[in-house]
């Protein structure tokens, strides 16, 4: 290399660098801070190989990256499949794949050792005739719905499913679209552009635009009438009463799914509405802009819509069928208790000597889960204490844990909170568990943090103002389950999935069992 070859390469080495400290950024909240840049040492999401990576989406893609959810593995390949591992609808099952989309049920559960399955099996494939993409991404996603894409040089695919839905709502261009039925199969309806098959026992609608024809003995392929859509549904059963019903319904695609909650304070009722928003892609004389959509048992015991009188088995029990875009649940909640009330039926100084010997102990610093742990300790302690009308021992624990969150929420110390914008993603370092390089647990992690901090304001009210220290505890609510809509630097919801009525832990859920909780 010359002298002035040397020369260039340093100062573009210090270029960078200087760029790099340019673009590290403290964020105050309050009273406390994060960090725009990882602390040194640290890392953020990464593959199973430990090599940096950033969510798989498509070039149109605009929303807050989601993760921790049954469809993660499209948009977080972890373990590198440049498409997905299994996502797991309900009652669909579907995987990415090179040439398009697998799409399977599984209508009986199997015991693996101690697990409980209803494992994956491929029925049908939907691709365009030629398609082989490299890569298949996130093009958009809802509340419980998600859309992939598959792009190569002349064909392209998207393809919307979610849970519920006994639909996939597909759009394809640069081909013919191609059905593949797995194994061996039998054609017992076919008019006008709608398959009825039947393929392993279980039973598929393929409804594409009228007026359109397939052709073929498997492959099946069909020029779409000239169109670029088509559906595929499963079917309860193979009668011509079942195809028409879902023929009905076939052409309102669904392009978003939104969740919604009323709570009714005097009565302690919350209501929960499920809304698909659609749009019909042709009128025949028969079909509505109204899709299908098929109800867990949590949903189905608690809602007075009208139900159709089909189901569907699945891992959760049995998914009732529901003709309509939205329906609504209504459950009694009545609040949660910060601490048990005190009975009294116990040995007061007993229980007092355990206190106060527990109350020689200060929180050290440790990682996210551990040290938040410690804290949760600490916060039943203060309730604890406060009942025995021990103040000096309670005093003690709420000044523990002020001290340990506060470190935690300001930046430059031993702990500290880092947002990545790429994955528009907030993590607690020194992190473990994969919460910072697989966006595992944050709910775990943060929840006892945020148990702890919401102890402290109901002693300290002032510490817990937006102005001093509750701003960074909203922030780890947001990152966790954020649930304000406008707030775009994290997704809405992260790890509660609110059609399945629970959370889901792995960020990326690259499993081929589905994600885990």
């Amino acid at each position: 290399m010359t002298p002035k070859a040397s020369i260039r390469s340093l100062l573009l080495f210090l270029a960078a660098i200087a760029a790099g400290s340019a673009l590290a950024e403290t964020v105050n909240v309050g009273l406390g801070s994060y960090s725009t840049t990882l602390p040194p040492g640290e890392v953020g999401p990464q593959n199973s190989s430990g090599q940096d990576i950033l969510p798989k989406v498509s070039s149109a893609f605009s929303l807050p990256v989601q993760t921790n959810d049954f469809w993660s593995s499209l948009i977080y390949p972890f373990y590198s499949d440049p498409h997905s591992n299994v996502l797991y609808a309900h009652p669909l099952m579907v995987k990415a794949v090179g040439t398009g989309l697998r799409i399977g049920h599984t209508p009986t559960h199997v015991f693996a050792a101690n697990d409980y399955l209803y494992p994956w099996s491929q029925q049908l494939t939907v691709g365009v005739a030629g398609l082989a993409a490299a890569q298949t991404r996130t093009h958009g996603y809802g509340d419980w719905t998600a859309t992939a894409r598959w792009a190569d040089e002349a064909q392209t695919m998207e393809a919307t499913f979610g849970h519920g839905l006994p639909f996939v709502f597909f759009q394809v261009t640069g081909g013919n679209a191609v059905v593949t039925p797995e194994g061996g199969f039998t054609t017992w309806y076919n008019q006008d552009g709608t398959l009825g098959l039947t393929i392993q026992g279980r039973h598929y609608g393929v409804f594409a635009p009228t007026g359109s024809t397939w052709t073929g003995s498997g492959p099946l392929q069909s020029s779409l009438n000239g169109q670029d859509y088509l559906s595929i549904a499963l079917l309860p059963d193979a009668q011509p009463a079942t195809i028409a019903l879902f023929r009905k319904h076939a052409y309102a695609f669904v392009t978003d799914s939104t969740v919604d909650w009323q709570y009714n304070e005097a009565t302690a009722l919350l209501q929960t509405t499920y809304t698909y928003e659609t749009e019909l892609m042709e009128s025949n004389g028969t079909s509505v802009d109204q899709t299908m959509t098929a109800l867990y048992r949590h949903q189905w015991l608690n809602t007075t819509a009208t139900l159709t009188g089909y189901a569907y088995p699945s891992v959760n029990g049995q998914m009732k069928l529901y003709e309509g875009s939205t329906f609504t649940t209504e459950l009694p909640f009545g609040g949660v208790l910060p601490a048990l009330p005190d009975r009294g039926d116990y040995n007061r100084a007993e229980l007092l000597a355990h206190v106060q010997a527990v109350a020689t102990e200060s929180l050290p610093v440790g990682p996210t889960y551990e040290n938040g742990k410690a804290m949760g300790r600490f916060a039943h302690l203060v309730h604890i204490a406060d009942q025995l009308g021990a103040t000096a021992e309670r005093d003690h624990f709420l000044a523990e844990i002020k001290s340990r969150l506060e470190d935690w929420f300001t930046v430059g110390g031993a702990q500290q909170y880092a947002y990545l914008d790429s994955w528009d993603v907030l993590t607690g370092y020194p992190s473990g568990y994969g919460a910072d390089n697989q966006i595992n647990d944050h709910h775990f992690h943060a929840a006892y943090a945020i148990l702890s901090a919401a102890t402290v304001a109901q002693y300290d009210s002032a510490w817990a103002a937006q102005e001093n220290w509750g701003g960074m505890v909203n922030l780890l609510i947001r990152d966790c389950n954020n649930w304000d809509r406008t707030d775009t630097r994290f997704p809405f919801l992260r790890s509660h999935d609110a059609y399945a009525g629970h959370s889901w832990a792995a960020g990326h859920g690259d499993f081929g069992d589905g994600n885990n909780q």
